[in-house]
C-alpha cells in the first residue's frame, strides 16, 4: 500500500465526514475523504493599506487608516492566505458571518 492508497482509503471515525460548507460540490469531490478533516483558516479581507513606519508609529487609539476597498465592494475570501472568492459581512446571530457571493471556478492550490 503506497501513500496515495492511504489518502484514498476511507477513514472510519465513527462519524460521517462532510465537506466544508463553503466548498463547491466539484471541489469536495476532488478531495479524498482523508483531507476533508484537515482544518483550514478562512478569512475575509476587508482591504489593505501601505503606510510608512513613521505613520505606523504615529497611530493612536482614534486613528483611521483608509483601506483600498470601496464601501459596498465585495471582500476577498481567503483560505490559508490564498484568495478563493468574494463575499460580504452579514450578522449571524450574535456574531458576524460571511455570505459567499462567488467562488473561483477552479480553486487554486491551497497551502495546507
Amino acid at each position: 500500500m503506497d501513500l496515495q492508497d492511504l489518502l484514498d482509503s476511507p477513514v472510519d471515525t465513527g462519524a460521517e465526514l462532510s465537506p466544508p460548507p463553503v466548498a463547491s460540490a466539484a471541489a469536495a469531490h476532488r478531495l479524498s475523504p482523508f483531507l476533508h478533516r484537515i482544518p483550514v483558516t478562512l478569512t475575509l479581507e476587508a482591504g489593505s493599506a501601505r503606510i510608512t513606519l513613521q505613520e505606523l508609529a504615529e497611530l493612536g487609539s482614534d486613528s483611521v487608516v483608509p483601506l483600498d476597498t470601496m464601501v459596498g465592494e465585495p471582500l476577498t475570501i481567503k483560505v490559508n492566505g490564498t484568495a478563493i472568492g468574494k463575499g460580504e459581512v452579514v450578522v449571524s446571530g450574535e456574531a458576524y458571518g460571511l455570505k459567499v457571493l462567488e467562488l473561483h471556478a477552479e480553486l487554486p492550490a491551497l497551502d495546507l
